[in-house]
Formats: structure tokens, C-alpha cells, sequence
């Protein structure tokens, strides 16, 4: 849980500021995936509050509320991630068979060392 940049404010954030200096703009947008160093958190009382120095401009960037929802994506990806994690580690998913003419001869995690056969 990220907590709102202003100081003495314990609240848990609730959107992003930025300030693009060349345009004197404050962008004030939904909570950023991760903390940027030059990006401010602010709680939902804070960001409502937000003013600009005279002569900047605010643009305020409401979320679509439509893509805060899980979507088909998300879930075939958390789909996949569970089986892959079911599989096992010994296990060479998506890996072709081995041509009949290669031997493995060493292997380590999902790293094969194969060798040709006639090199025997």
C-alpha cells in the first residue's frame, strides 16, 4: 500500500501527479503502477484539493472504469501462470522432441546439453 506524498498525511494514495515544466502543466491521473521518483501520490482528499501555481494548468485524467476490470487477457494470463506453475520444474514445456540424431547429455533446470549421436 503506497501512502499519500504529502507530509503528515497518512492516508493510502489514491492518484499520480506529474508536472511537465516546459508546458507550467500539473497531469493529476489514476495511481501509477509503481512509484517514479519524480511522481507525487496523493490521497483522494488531497488530489480533489490540488491547485496550480498561478499561470499553470491542471489536466485532470479520470480512469475509464471499464478497463479497472479484469479482463479476458488477465485471466488466460493468470490461467497460464497456474499451469505453469502446476507443471513442475523438471518438466520442458513447449520444447520440440529431440531430434532422433542428438543425445542429451547433461541437463540443469530447463537447459539441455545435447550432442550428436554418431559423436560417441
Amino acid at each position: 500500500m503506497r501512502r499519500c506524498s504529502k507530509p503528515a498525511c497518512a492516508r493510502q494514495a489514491y492518484a499520480t501527479l506529474t508536472y511537465v515544466y516546459a508546458d507550467s502543466t500539473a497531469v493529476l491521473g489514476p495511481l501509477a503502477t509503481y512509484a517514479e521518483p519524480h511522481c507525487y501520490d496523493l490521497c483522494q482528499t488531497h488530489s480533489e484539493r490540488l491547485t496550480a501555481p498561478r499561470g499553470w494548468e491542471i489536466v485532470r485524467l479520470e480512469p475509464d472504469p471499464a478497463a479497472l476490470l479484469p479482463s479476458i487477457d488477465d485471466l488466460e494470463a493468470l490461467a497460464d501462470a497456474v499451469r505453469e506453475a502446476a507443471r513442475g520444474r523438471d518438466e520442458t514445456p513447449y520444447v520440440e522432441e529431440v531430434h532422433a540424431e542428438m543425445v542429451e547429455v547433461n541437463r540443469r533446470g530447463h537447459l539441455r546439453m545435447l550432442r550428436n549421436a554418431s559423436d560417441s
